[in-house]
């Protein structure tokens, strides 16, 4: 979604009045963080659940597909590949270099790993993201930034919201929402459930979800906010082919082991709001548990418990404004391995407890010159530590720690009140992992990755042309680049030399009528080694150089349809020494919506009509060769339908 700066100041009512389309709520939130987005001078944006309502909501790729700078590509199911400005690049599962976030909570581990899949889209109201340094708000210091994704409040989303989904290849999906109360008291609860065999053979998912919070009104100037999410998992993994098997059998899969990720989770948090005058300071806490059962190349099981605390203070006073805060997670998981017998434990091969704590401290100051000039100044300071304690096979310490001073500077000129000018300078850190650390033979020093980008761009409107338009450059030391060894070995991780990722970021919406709205975003992506002793200039792998999507919708909310284009003109690279590209592609979609009374919605949903094979995903290697298993293909064709309804 583009964003423009003039729609921060719109109020429009919440859903329950003469909604154009039902969504579980209004936009009173959506328009306060677009609010904030109007305040960033930098790459940032908001996503409303409008803007995907009429997909069916099977990962985050379905939500963000249209978030100018956000690469996603689906691997299979909820599996996919989420980067921004090459965060992550070669991180061929889970997740780095990005900070995701519910309701302001960080879900990342204590380490900073991740799984995006305990994120359920279709109980946003909305999404906000703030790519690289402009993150600093949310207390991600990381060269990719964070998506923080918002759920509904009771007091705005009163009464039940139902929706169901259903389509190609046994899929089922539901939700059912409630909202109650007023401004004092308020709940909002929200079940989801979905089951589906997957477009590839061992690839059949499903998950069970349970959403929900509920806020008091302490006193004129004192709101707390409780928050529970929980999530079973399951999901077959029918693994990556080699480049003829994708591109002629993209149904295939790999059976070996039965691979599978299981992902139950437990996550409680708290948000105290004090409103003192010109200043609002938020504090709470947070604890996640978590229990991964995962065969591939062994069976890792894993327990982790994570908590947290954090305080965010907001100032403002004419025309200066002041933002401090900080927060702390630290956490210990219990991690083993066992020998793979078909799925289940066999042999006791690893037996450690990981202990991790990653703490920031943040400030920005906002100065405001002249009415249409602002200047800004901040910092991010970031601590890390990791720890191992090894029992089997043999007695094993491992330890590590990290310290980061990320300084930041940007201004932010309007020249109308609906157009805006910006530009940054800011340093980003990203500490390794226990995937980078604890490999397979032993507990490897992985050095942080650090990082200098220089930014600058527009968004705003101009009659019916919406705009946002990024341009960074970012020079990294220490890049934190992975290789794949081989099917039943766990990729490697080494730190680059100096590398470069540049490029544009850039979404176009133009809307000159009711019954017409075109939107686009093309992502131009530059990334590379910078005179490396072994690679020389190659480019990096994985992220292809031009990825342009394109959406045309004809009608109302009454009736409209949408078609869609995906055109990857030129594939990635698929290893480091630039032997092998994937081939590009062009991929055809649809989306067909219509408003069946006051309260009741359809769709359809259609992808990949003309069945196009070709490759959507890599996993990076040193060197390809026609037997390397590391690709994986686009979903085949499907149609989903659903309707929502609210009562």
């Amino acid at each position: 979604m583009v964003v423009a700066p003039t729609r921060a100041q719109t109020v429009v009512p919440a859903s329950g009045a003469d909604d154009a389309t039902i969504v579980v709520i209004g936009r009173i939130a959506a328009n306060d963080a677009e609010g904030r987005v109007h305040a960033t001078p930098g790459g940032s944006s908001v996503v409303t659940y409008e803007d995907y309502a009429d997909k069916s909501l099977v990962s985050l790729r379905d939500t963000l597909a249209f978030a100018p700078g956000v690469y996603t590509q689906p691997r299979f199911g909820q599996e996919i590949r989420i980067s921004i400005r090459g965060s992550g690049l070669s991180r061929g599962y889970h997740m780095r270099g990005l900070t995701l976030l519910q309701d302001g909570v960080p879900i990342n581990l204590a380490d900073d790993n991740g799984d995006f899949q305990e994120l359920e889209p279709a109980f946003f109201d909305h999404l906000e993201v703030y790519r690289g340094a402009n993150a600093l708000r949310l207390g991600s210091g990381t060269l990719g930034g964070a998506i923080n994704g918002i759920t509904p409040r009771g007091d705005r989303s009163h009464g039940l919201y139902a929706r169901l989904d259903f389509g190609s290849f046994d899929m089922v999906r539901g939700l059912a929402s409630f909202g109650f109360g007023d401004r004092d008291t308020n709940g909002w609860l929200a079940a989801s459930a979905d089951t589906q065999r997957g477009d590839r053979d061992h690839a059949r998912r499903h998950s069970l979800r349970l959403n929900g919070n509920a806020g008091l009104r302490l006193s004129d100037t004192i709101v707390t906010r409780f928050y529970l999410s929980a999530n079973s998992i399951n999901q077959q993994l029918p693994g990556a082919l080699t480049r003829a098997a994708a591109l002629a059998a993209p149904r295939t899969g790999n059976f070996s082991g039965d691979q599978a990720r299981d992902i139950d989770s437990l996550r409680m948090q708290n948000r105290t709001t004090f409103e003192l005058g010109r200043a609002t300071l938020d504090v709470g806490a947070f604890l996640n548990t978590k229990h991964l059962f995962h065969p591939i190349y062994q069976v890792i099981d894993q327990d982790s418990t994570d908590r947290g605390v954090f305080a965010r203070l907001d100032y403002a006073a004419g025309p200066v404004e002041m933002t401090l805060g900080g927060e702390t997670r630290w956490g210990t998981n219990r991690a083993k391995r066992f020998l793979n017998v078909d799925g289940q434990r066999g042999a006791l091969t690893f037996d450690a407890r990981q202990t991790a704590r990653t703490s920031t401290l943040y400030a920005e100051f906002r100065l405001r010159p002249a009415a249409d000039l602002q200047l800004i100044a901040g910092a991010i300071y970031a601590d890390g530590y990791r720890r191992q304690t090894q029992s089997v096979p043999a007695p094993v310490l491992g330890e590590a720690s990290y310290h980061s001073f990320s300084p930041r500077f940007g201004l932010l000129w309007e020249p109308t009140r609906s157009i805006q000018v910006y530009a940054n300078f800011s340093r980003s850190a990203e500490f390794p992992t226990f995937v980078e650390l604890a490999q397979i033979a032993a507990f490897v020093p992985v050095r942080e990755q650090r990082a200098w980008t220089v930014e600058i761009g527009t968004r705003g409107t101009a009659g019916w042309v919406s705009w946002d338009v990024s341009l960074y450059r970012a020079k990294l030391q220490g890049e934190m680049l992975q290789f794949a060894l081989g099917r039943d070995v766990p990729a490697s991780t080494f730190n680059a030399d100096r590398t470069l990722h540049q490029g544009i970021e850039a979404g176009l919406t133009l809307e000159p009528n009711a019954w017409l709205r075109i939107r686009q975003i093309w992502q131009y992506s530059d990334f590379r080694f910078r005179d490396d002793a072994q690679f020389g200039s190659n480019r990096l792998p994985v992220v292809p150089r031009h990825v342009l999507r394109t959406e045309i919708r004809l009608g109302t909310d009454a009736l409209h349809i949408a078609p869609n284009l995906e055109w990857v003109p030129e594939g990635a690279w698929a290893d480091y020494a630039n032997t092998t590209r994937a081939p590009g592609y062009a991929m055809l979609g649809l989306t067909v919506g219509a408003k069946l009374g006051r309260n009741l919605d359809i769709f359809v949903d259609a992808r990949n009509v003309t069945d196009r094979k070709a490759i959507g995903d890599i996993s990076a290697v040193i060197r390809s060769s026609p037997a390397s298993e590391i690709y994986y293909p686009v979903e085949r064709r499907a149609i989903y339908a659903g309707f929502r309804v609210r009562i």
